[in-house]
């Protein structure tokens, strides 16, 4: 069924988008952690969504994308009213959350918006949230205000240095890392370089690091086996097994090569569709 848009909310102008959807069925059972499958069009492909928060009273959902793809850019086109004519969820394994202390919880680009949802679920379950998230600059950094609202402490860098710490999240993970023992579990959702970096980082210190994937999909419930990632040298279909998985044993070389198989495809439909949109 079609799925209305609520409230439609520019975070990044032309890049980043916040969409807040009608979807009662999905809002119900959704639990951190927990994806949505879209379609913009019967025979367009379909994308894996994070969702980013829900309200079971009002039956919404809320997910953040950047537009990077000719479907997100069908998508960026849609307005408060309009719908999107097919949204399958709640998908995926729920996050693993219990009362336990102290938890750290990276964002990174539109992974933040994902992240919210995670942090927002310990700080529930009456965890401590230490949030941490970064962006190339000030005017990029998303849910600073949202997760403000709840986390118990909030640590933000930037790579140019417009906005709290001049550098990397994992700069400010690695100093808390070393001052804070009470640290049961670091989770981090954001582009793959970055969780491999926090993945890296909390080794050391053998804290349990949670990473969430989002590698190509296809189909969302397991037929398809395009998401299939490698975990402790197993083999993992991250839309059924995941998304979630333990960042030690994550093959994060393996996985950016898989990003990266359909590239030129992509961008080859991208700009297609670009000079029609733009009539070239």
């Amino acid at each position: 069924m079609p799925t209305p848009i609520l409230h439609k909310e520019s975070l990044i102008p032309g890049k980043t988008s916040k969409l807040v959807l009608h979807a009662p069925h999905i809002a119900q059972k959704a639990q951190p952690g927990h994806f949505v499958m879209l379609r913009m069009s019967p025979t367009g492909e379909r994308i894996p969504l994070t969702i980013a928060d829900t309200d079971a009273a009002n039956g919404t959902i809320t997910i953040v994308y950047l537009v990077l793809g000719k479907s997100t850019a069908l998508l960026e086109t849609l307005k408060e009213g309009d719908a999107i004519p097919d949204v399958c969820g709640p998908l995926g394994h729920p996050t693993h959350i219990e009362k336990r202390g102290t938890v750290i919880c990276v964002g990174g680009g539109t992974g933040s918006a994902a992240m919210h949802h995670i942090a927002k679920g310990h700080s529930r379950a009456g965890n401590r949230v230490v949030g941490i998230i970064g962006a190339r600059g000030k005017d990029l950094l998303l849910f600073e205000k949202e997760l403000s609202s709840f986390a118990d402490e909030l640590l933000i860098s930037t790579d140019d240095g417009s906005y709290g710490h001049k550098g990397l999240v994992t700069d400010l993970l690695r100093d808390r890392l070393e001052k804070d023992k009470t640290v049961f579990e670091v989770v981090a959702v954001g582009p793959v370089p970055m969780m491999a970096a926090v993945a890296d980082t909390t080794r050391p210190f053998g804290v349990k690091t949670t990473v969430s994937l989002n590698p190509i999909m296809v189909d969302g419930i397991g037929m398809c086996g395009a998401c299939r990632v490698s975990v402790g040298g197993k083999t993992k279909f991250a839309c059924v097994d995941g998304p979630e998985f333990d960042g030690h044993e994550v093959d994060f070389p393996e996985l950016r090569r898989r990003l990266s198989a359909y590239r030129d495809q992509e961008r080859t439909s991208f700009d297609s569709y670009n000079g029609c949109a733009h009539g070239n």
